[in-house]
């Protein structure tokens, strides 16, 4: 193996590219080279022999029709398909052929640093091209990686093969601060082809996905598909929210992803700096999803007010409406991220008021006459009923109904017709009315 052929192979080796794409970097180089020297315009095209170790530079010309006008013809880069029949078989009109050129250009100074800049430049962009499709086909997954500068607020990570960007966008600068040639985990979250200054790698701390990976990494039941992480809200460097669902019955999906004493989900815990994380179960009702979703508070009643908008109402006792709330806010702007739908979040004292002063409204109005007064007397108490919708329990009080005889007098076909009320509904306030 001669010096070139040699030089091409460790060129492959180092920038991890195939002999073929060193070889056709370097033709692509001499080609640019010899037009330098040659100051012309014709089609070129070099062919590497491996044999000589060199690469012999040809001129490209298309067979164009005999009868071609004097002013489409151009015998620089044209050739009459009667005199390409003399040199070829079955040749074709727009076929190409190559020439090899009458003398090789000798190569001065100028023309070899412009042979060197192009084959530098053709081997850069195939080396950024293998690491774009490397990973691009990695963007979802974790990746580790050492931090090898600041530049304004931004890491550039050293991922190996190359340097990767974690923004300020993506960061948790609540709790996280990483130093100069420390140890950093991150989500690849984008990969972009720029032509020029390479590829740049986008990394993400703070995306709810980091999270759900870091537990896929740690947790084997869900490397496994066993159990399925069914959503994930975040609030970076504060607290998560995950629901996980179980695809087989005798598996604890919350248990999994805590793990013996705890262990799995602190060591993701310790990845996040100290953030917080519920772990709840998933639920197929949207409701029962709801009361999850909020826990650890208390719910008294979950209504759905527009199924359309997906707008629901919680009703929450007194002492429970600033733990559903949380703080700032956190748990119920969680929760509802993590269950798709707008929460708006009501004390039990708050909603009667609510409700009273809608009553007194209609009555003011009411051609019997009777005072807000007496009206706000007559419903100055809803009764709580479990497993009742709300507005239901309201219409009755409306209908002077609200009390256990005269629900009891009621057939089941009237009480259907109740708003929201459904055999569930029916079965839990008939039990009510029936009890002592």
């Amino acid at each position: 193996m001669n010096e070139i052929l040699q030089a091409i192979e460790n060129v492959g080796r180092e920038k991890g590219l195939s002999r073929e794409v060193v070889v056709s970097a370097l033709e692509e180089a001499m080609v640019a080279a010899a037009r330098k020297v040659l100051k012309t315009k014709e089609q070129l095209v070099g062919h590497f022999n491996p044999d000589s170790g060199t690469v012999d530079i040809f001129k490209i010309m298309i067979v164009v029709d005999d009868d071609i006008s004097e002013e489409d013809y151009d015998p620089t880069f044209h050739i009459k398909w009667s005199e390409a029949c003399r040199l070829a078989e079955d040749i074709q009109i727009n076929d190409e052929l190559e020439f090899p050129l009458e003398s090789t250009p000798q190569m001065g100074r100028i023309a070899a640093q412009q042979a060197k800049q192009v084959l530098t430049q053709k081997i850069r962009e195939a080396e950024r091209e293998i690491i774009f499709n490397e990973f691009k086909e990695k963007v979802g997954t974790i990746i580790n990686g050492i931090v090898k500068r600041i530049e304004r607020g931004n890491y550039i990570v050293d991922i190996g093969r190359t340097e990767a960007i974690l923004p300020i966008s993506e960061q948790v600068r609540r709790t996280e601060r990483f130093s100069q040639g420390e140890r950093i985990r991150a989500l690849i979250v984008e990969v972009r082809d720029q032509a020029k200054g390479g590829n740049q790698i986008v990394l993400s701390r703070s995306r709810p996905d980091f999270v759900a990976k870091l537990f896929f990494m740690e947790v084997p039941e869900i490397y496994d598909g066993t159990v399925v992480i069914k959503g994930v809200a975040r609030d970076p460097g504060e607290r998560t929210k995950m629901a996980v669902l179980a695809r087989e019955k005798d598996i604890d999906p919350i248990g999994a992803c805590i793990g013996m004493r705890g262990m799995r989900v602190q060591a993701v815990t310790r990845e996040l700096r100290g953030e917080k994380i519920d772990i709840i179960a998933y639920k197929e009702e949207i409701t029962e999803y709801v009361r999850a979703a909020l826990a650890p508070a208390v719910i008294t009643r979950v209504e759905i007010t527009d199924s359309e908008n997906k707008i629901m109402e919680i009703i929450v006792a007194d002492e429970q409406l600033s733990l559903c709330i949380g703080k700032k806010g956190q748990n119920v702007k969680l929760a509802g991220e993590l269950v798709g739908w707008e929460l708006s979040v009501k004390s039990e004292s708050a909603k009667k008021e609510e409700l009273l002063a809608v009553m007194g409204q209609g009555q003011s109005s009411n051609e019997n006459g009777s005072s807000e007064e007496t009206e706000e007397k007559e419903f100055s108490s809803l009764p709580h009923i479990p497993g009742v919708p709300l507005k239901a329990i309201e219409k009755l009080a409306q209908m002077g109904l609200a009390e256990k005889d005269k629900i009891l007098e009621l057939s089941d076909d009237e009480l259907k017709q109740l708003p929201q009320m459904n055999e569930n509904a029916l079965k839990n306030l008939k039990n009510w009315a029936e009890e002592e």
